[in-house]
């Protein structure tokens, strides 16, 4: 599933291909019909992602809301459109460009209360100027939760998704079974301003990089990873491989039916407070 970083690019990107634009909206395959017959012949005025969900919002008032879950992606171009191949559940067309959406797990037309409702159940998103982190701490600090299982509560944490949460914790030094009420103010602090760190870059280059100068491939003299998801990390799908640091073989296991990397040297067991003792200046990407 995309994560955070993925919706505010598609939301930049849409926002330069149809902002102030009259569009056609229709459904090729025919699921959307209703909804796009309430949008077309609106003016599009401007794109908003909140976590992992993307908003267009119209003249109208109304707004489409996506959100591409596991299998849903995106296509554009500039006209003519092409003939509509395979499950495009959307068409949106201007006199400038063509959108096609296939899959995606939600694609709605919301009226601004429902947007109002879709923003109030959300939590804090790393990527947006006026997140709240005091408020995602609170639920924090009250949770016997794990902050692994916490990081990945949309209700708290909006937009941070699986690679994020275990290699933010990672960097932090942080044991990802801690609970919640472990986490001291400062410990949140220094773990949000990380993660809005590394989002704003997987903003910027399109891809998650989460490894310090001193540990790329250039640096190390290692080959470069190769998967499928990109970018270089410390322990996101990396079991059995050595640790980048301290050379010790990275633990996998299942947290609330997800994938958990942790290294069990450099993200001990240890209070918050022990943590902040023994944790090392963090260095440049």
């Amino acid at each position: 599933m995309p994560e955070g970083h993925t919706i505010h690019r598609l939301a930049a990107r849409h926002r330069r291909l149809f902002a102030g634009d009259t569009v056609t909206v229709s459904s090729p395959q025919g699921r959307f019909a209703a909804g796009a017959a309430r949008l077309t012949g609106s003016t599009f005025i401007d794109t908003e992602a909140y976590g992992k969900h993307l908003l267009h919002h119209f003249d109208s008032g109304l707004a489409l809301h996506v959100h591409l879950g596991l299998y849903g992606r995106f296509a554009d171009g500039v006209p003519p459109a092409p003939d509509p191949i395979g499950q495009v559940r959307m068409r949106m067309e201007s006199h400038r460009h063509w959108l096609d959406l296939r899959g995606p797990a939600a694609c709605e037309v919301i009226d601004p209360a429902q947007v109002a409702a879709l923003r109030s159940r959300l939590g804090a998103d790393p990527l947006r100027d006026d997140a709240d982190p005091t408020a995602a701490y609170a639920a924090v600090a009250n949770s016997r939760r794990p902050i692994f299982a916490l990081l990945l509560d949309q209700s708290i944490v909006a937009g941070c998704g699986l690679i994020y949460a275990n290699e933010v914790l990672f960097r932090a030094g942080l044991a990802p079974t801690t609970a919640g009420r472990q986490i001291t103010e400062r410990c949140w602090s220094e773990l949000w301003d990380d993660l809005r760190a590394l989002m704003k870059e997987g903003v910027a280059r399109g891809r998650i990089d989460t490894v310090h100068t001193a540990h790329t491939p250039e640096a190390m003299g290692r080959a470069p990873r190769v998967d499928r998801h990109g970018g270089e990390v410390y322990v996101y799908r990396r079991p059995g491989q050595p640790c980048l640091i301290c050379g010790t073989k990275v633990s996998r296991g299942l947290m609330a039916g997800r994938n958990l990397y942790w290294c069990p040297v450099c993200q001990p067991a240890v209070s918050p407070s022990r943590r902040a003792q023994r944790r090392s200046p963090s260095a440049p990407r």
